[in-house]
């Protein structure tokens, strides 16, 4: 079935949150066979409806799709087009198309080096060495020994005051969603200085009757162990992890029972710039650098920086969020966009808050998105609205280069051979699986698609009750992309 909406419909207030569900396709239904005459050849049999195929895809919750002409905004097929759920990862599309267009494709990140005073001949500089972070979310421990030769290139041997830090370029954030467990590291600390996606890593080995263990900063040319990040192994079952805030240092205790022979895992990082401080010291100080422990600066600097590192251009930084799904990523990217527009946000609820009412300037839609990289469990945007967004000027040309490739794949799970593709973004939590972009089908039509399904009343009853992957959370998100796999093959045809 095929609605026509004019362009400005399509994009505009039809396809909010808040309207109403006049867009709904009806259920199809077919009249009694009639007797033919012996000469009369079988019509052809039609392809099952949309509503056949989420009704045998045997999902429970609700799943809401649409998939529109990208050119014209024509609806090609619908189904509860108006169900409100939560995008999952989905969100960092909205997010990336919002840092895009407020900053620009070339934007760079910076992470600097300040001097409050003169350096000598002899390389002594007479003051504070500050680092001064910019946001960058791909800052790495390797980055911050680039910094630090371009220290030793500059001549600086020693610096006689205190090495600072300052990370107020954005508002802190001691972690991205408060519901997490604390250890998963996918919801680290936010700040305007942050390094290793505000992770540090934690390996053991078991010796004897006891287990040696590290907490290091490692990349691919630096491993500095860290101070401010500290692991007690403790003589109990459960829980596997505990942790406390310091005020300037991450305390964690890990389950000696659940260690086994010897491991790693990356744990979050609570203090980001003095995580970054710390790295940075140890290996300015292995490069013959004096420097003394890092503190925290009361203010911004204001003198000016005379060493900094580039991040790369925000269009290579949107990329890697897309198709690694990086939370800190988005929410740095959002947040940075937010200041460009509005000055600093006071915190990460206030920047989505600004994000939304982007949102409704640039499509007119009324969207509930509580952070810019899905996880806050309460964000809520429609089909229609996303797809209004995909479908909005300029939007095509800029977001699809940067999306992911889906691969169309049968029932075994080998990939088909077909002139189409599709390029998208998924979002997964337990119990809810999303997926929006764009099809090229196989006759060169250009289609935008957004897919939700989620059961909520079984993801927040397990939220109050266990933790880690409940029963039946990977069987329902399994049967969520299966349906999103023969959907992309029915609009590949189309």
């Amino acid at each position: 079935m095929k609605t026509q909406l004019s362009r400005r419909a399509a994009l505009g207030g039809l396809l909010s949150l808040s309207a109403t569900a006049a867009l709904a396709n009806a259920p199809l239904t077919s009249m009694p066979p009639l007797a033919r005459a012996p000469d009369v050849p079988e019509r052809p049999r039609l392809r099952p409806n949309l509503d056949q195929y989420i009704f045998e895809a045997g999902l429970t919750g609700l799943t809401g799709v649409i998939v529109t002409d990208t050119a014209t905004g024509e609806i090609l097929e619908q189904y509860q087009p108006l169900t409100a759920m939560p995008p999952a990862s989905v969100a960092k599309v909205v997010t990336s198309l919002y840092a895009l267009e407020t900053l620009g494709a070339e934007y760079r990140f910076t992470t600097q080096l300040v001097a409050t005073g003169p350096i000598s001949e002899e390389g002594v500089l007479d003051g504070d060495l500050v680092l001064v972070g910019g946001g960058d979310p791909t800052l790495t421990t390797d980055n911050l020994g680039e910094l630090a030769q371009m220290l030793v290139d500059a001549g600086v041997k020693e610096v006689t005051g205190a090495f600072q830090v300052w990370g107020g370029a954005l508002p802190y954030v001691e972690e991205i969603e408060p519901e997490q467990l604390d250890h998963l590291g996918y919801n680290p600390a936010v700040s305007g200085l942050n390094l290793n996606y505000n992770r540090v890593f934690f390996e053991w080995a078991r010796t004897g009757s006891s287990y040696d263990v590290t907490m290091d900063a490692r990349s691919e040319k630096f491993s500095p162990s860290v101070e401010v990040a500290r692991m007690e192994v403790i003589d109990r079952s459960t829980p596997i992890y505990t942790y406390e805030n310091d005020d300037d240092h991450d305390d964690w205790t890990v389950s000696k029972a659940a260690l086994g022979e010897g491991g790693g895992y990356w744990l979050p990082v609570r203090h980001p710039d003095l995580y970054a401080g710390d790295v940075f010291h140890s290996i300015a100080r292995s490069k013959g650098i004096k420097l003394s422990e890092p503190v925290r600066a009361e203010a911004a600097p204001t003198d000016e920086p005379f060493l900094q590192y580039l991040s790369e251009p925000l269009d290579v930084v949107v990329k890697d969020c897309l198709k690694y799904s990086t939370n800190l990523t988005a929410e740095v990217l959002g947040l940075t966009a937010t200041a460009q527009r509005t000055g600093i946000p006071a915190d990460l609820k206030s920047s989505a808050a600004e994000m939304r009412q982007w949102i409704f300037e640039r499509t007119g839609a009324t969207v509930r998105l509580m952070d810019h990289c899905g996880l806050n469990p309460d964000s809520r945007i429609t089909p229609a609205s996303l797809v209004g967004l995909l479908n909005a000027p300029d939007v095509q040309d800029l977001l699809r280069p940067l999306l992911k490739n889906i691969v169309l794949r049968d029932v075994e799970g080998t990939p088909i051979n077909t002139a189409a593709h599709v390029e998208a973004k998924t979002g997964t939590l337990n119990f809810v699986s999303a997926l929006a972009g764009y099809v090229h089908t196989k006759d060169g039509r250009e289609l935008s698609f957004a897919i939700f399904s989620g059961d909520l009343p079984r993801r927040e009853a397990f939220a109050e009750t266990e933790a880690g992957r409940p029963q039946g959370a990977a069987s329902y998100n399994g049967k969520a992309k299966r349906l999103q796999q023969v959907l992309l093959q029915r609009w590949a045809d189309f």
